[in-house]
């Protein structure tokens, strides 16, 4: 595993996360999430050891991580321009905000993980990767 590979992809979550607050609708935040993947899914493609879906899955994971807590850290202003999802948040039932935000941020990205995976793994098999430096003897 690259860890490495996997901490500098999830950085595109923590720019998510922090222009999901108040910038971006809900609506505009799943369109760039898009593209986010097909570049996560290429540099992995490219630059991974191998376990293409692994790689994904778990920048992913990262990714809602960042997402949830920052979420959570800003919630009054997230609520404040995602009515929708403060609705939502609200009707869960015996849950503060937090624990709502809390219990569906590992769903989200555990879905997220299953489909940035797959992408990895075509991707993987689409693109070439790049050849590693031989060393001299």
């Amino acid at each position: 595993m690259n860890w490495k590979l996997i901490f500098g992809l999830s950085l595109f979550g923590l720019v998510m996360a922090f222009a999901s607050v108040s910038l971006l609708s809900t609506n505009a935040e799943f369109a760039l999430w898009l593209p986010v993947f097909l570049i996560c899914a290429y540099i992995i493609a490219k630059n991974a050891p191998g376990r293409y879906f692994l790689h994904g899955f778990m920048v992913s994971i990262a990714n809602c991580v960042w997402v949830t807590g920052i979420h959570i850290i800003q919630s009054d202003t997230y609520l404040a321009h995602h009515a929708k999802e403060a609705e939502a948040y609200t009707k869960a039932q015996g849950m503060t905000v937090t624990q709502a935000m809390l219990a569906t941020g590992p769903f989200i990205g555990i879905i997220c993980g299953i489909i940035l995976g797959l992408f990895a793994v075509i991707a993987s098999k689409i693109i070439k990767k790049v050849p590693e430096l031989q060393q001299r003897p």
